[in-house]
């Protein structure tokens, strides 16, 4: 590995905790507007229960996104592989990430512990990575054509 591909991943990786809390916190404020009643729910109900108290699982869930936040940015470097095709980073990346995700969701309580929790938690990810994956594509088509519309 290239020592510029490792300097990127720790950077990025660097970059990717503090934006994994950031997103998980705003989670627990957009889930807590729709759902709380006019209350401010910082974890699941069932995370609070298991940890024995609520800072604990405050705690945990913050370490976890962190961890979350690490894997998707130093990750990130994945689509800086000029060599691999746009199919072979996409499935990386996904496999990467879901690697990742799945563990922490259940560890978090994000998901029914049961296999229709676990498949429907999983095809929710499927569904925001493919919907997150195509405004990207779109984003860069429309970038590329911008800069080949400057070079005619």
């Amino acid at each position: 590995m290239k020592n510029n591909m490792k300097k990127n991943i720790m950077q990025r990786g660097a970059f990717g905790i503090p934006t994994g809390i950031a997103i998980g916190y705003l989670i627990t404020i957009i889930i807590s507007a729709i759902w709380g009643k006019g209350y401010y729910a910082p974890c699941v109900p069932e995370l609070t229960e298991m940890m024995g108290n609520e800072i604990r699982a405050v705690i945990l869930q913050t370490v976890l996104c962190a961890l979350l936040g690490l894997v998707c940015g130093s990750g990130s470097v994945i689509w800086d592989v000029e060599e691999w095709s746009i199919a072979r980073q996409t499935g990386t990346y996904f496999l990467l990430v879901l690697a990742a995700m799945m563990p922490i969701g259940y560890a978090l309580q994000w998901m029914e512990h049961s296999l229709s929790g676990i498949i429907q938690y999983c095809g929710i990810f499927i569904l925001i990575f493919a919907v997150v994956w195509i405004w990207q594509y779109f984003s860069v088509l429309r970038k590329i054509k911008a800069i080949n519309k400057k070079l005619k």
